[in-house]
Formats: structure tokens, C-alpha cells, sequence
């Protein structure tokens, strides 16, 4: 069924703008995003940097800086529900080397999900 594996979904954040909630208590530990097997594409940072003011924003908003380049989805019309992960300097949330997310604490139904952009993101 199209919901199995599924913790989270979108909401209006107090944070900022859209963010991701659980649907069902997720335990410490627990990789939340396990379905998702689409790999990011990564780009030269200079390849953007004089793009129209609102595409870079896309990049900007979404996208994982690091070393001069840039990760982000194969088509900014695909972004799956972590893309929206907001940033908090106390997150409940990390990401392992290959960006997958996981539950740092006990993380209850209704709560947003947050990550700590510096951990993985040089921006």
C-alpha cells in the first residue's frame, strides 16, 4: 500500500513556511524516508550562481552546498517530502554521508521534524 514505510507528511510550519510532520510516533534510530531511492544531482555552485534571482532561490532553498557544488533533485518538479525539512539549531533529525535522515530522539505524532542544515550543507 501506498502508505507503508510512510512517518511524515507536509504542513504549514511555524518555522518557516511548509515543513514536515509525523503522522505516527518514529523512534530514535529510525530512518524515515526509506522508499525514497532517487539519487541527488550534483552541479558546479558557479554553474547557478548568475541564474535568473528565482530559480537560484530554488536552489538556494532546496539544495545541499558543499565543496563548490551543489545537490539537488534530477528536476525541481520531483521534491519529495524531506526536501522540505526545515533547519533548527536544535534538530531531531540528522542525515548520514549519504543524506539519508533519521530520528535523533524519540519523535512524537504532530511534532515538525528538524534538521541542523550545518551538518551536511556548507550554506
Amino acid at each position: 500500500m501506498p502508505h507503508e514505510g510512510v512517518f511524515t507528511r507536509l504542513g504549514s510550519s511555524k518555522i518557516h513556511g511548509v515543513g514536515v510532520f509525523a503522522i505516527k510516533d518514529i523512534k530514535e534510530g529510525t530512518y524515515i524516508f526509506l522508499k525514497n531511492n532517487e539519487e541527488m544531482t550534483w552541479v558546479e555552485e558557479k554553474k547557478i550562481e548568475k541564474l535568473p534571482k528565482e530559480t537560484y532561490k530554488l536552489y538556494k532553498d532546496f539544495c545541499v552546498f558543499k565543496g563548490g557544488m551543489v545537490g539537488c533533485p534530477k528536476n525541481f518538479n520531483l521534491l519529495t517530502v524531506e526536501w522540505y525539512l526545515n533547519n533548527s539549531k536544535t534538530p531531531n533529525c540528522g542525515c548520514d554521508k549519504n543524506y539519508n535522515f533519521f530520528a535523533l530522539r524519540d519523535i512524537k505524532r504532530g511534532e515538525e521534524l528538524t534538521i541542523d542544515y550545518k551538518n551536511y550543507s556548507d550554506k
